[in-house]
């Protein structure tokens, strides 16, 4: 029995930075994602990159069907959808029968998303209050009706053409 040793692409995105890089792994460098998920947490020394730690984010396997959070496994699998990765409804309401993989890295699996990850969630951060424009008084009531009435002709009844009988 022959088996195949996993390669893949992985792309290493830095919030910071706003940078991505690409990495090659191959062999047995590429076996320690082999059975991992999306939303792990991986240490950045495996991939060459010492000192950080990267989240798996997604990824695709090479005939590009994507990866997806919420369904099991690695394999490939007909699931019906809304939105979200992997489909984009034309019309609001829209759900169709879609091919994705699912959260699990396997060796079919041919690139792989990574976001640098600091070790803690930023907080949600509240918007600065909005300061609304002050309420200008109304002139008096007299003048505001007059503004708001428009003088138009009474629309003409359309005229019907008669036909004469021959």
């Amino acid at each position: 029995m022959v088996r195949i040793m996993a390669k893949f692409k992985v792309i290493v995105s830095d919030p910071q930075t706003r940078k991505a890089t690409v990495a090659e792994l191959e062999g047995s460098r590429a076996q320690v994602l082999v059975g991992r998920s999306i939303g792990d947490i991986i240490d950045g020394s495996q991939l060459g990159l010492s000192g950080s730690k990267l989240r798996i984010t997604g990824g695709c396997d090479k005939d590009g069907i994507p990866m997806r959070a919420d369904v099991h496994g690695g394999a490939k699998k007909y699931v019906v959808l809304s939105g979200g990765v992997g489909f984009r409804p034309k019309r609001e309401g829209e759900r169709r029968r879609k091919l994705i993989r699912g959260r699990m890295i396997t060796d079919e699996t041919y690139q792989v998303n990574t976001v640098v990850f600091t070790g803690e969630e930023k907080p949600v951060e509240k918007p600065p209050p909005v300061k609304e424009p002050e309420a200008k008084p109304l002139p008096p009531r007299e003048k505001v009706v007059e503004a708001q009435v428009k003088k138009t002709k009474p629309a003409k009844k359309p005229v019907k053409k008669v036909r004469k009988k021959k």
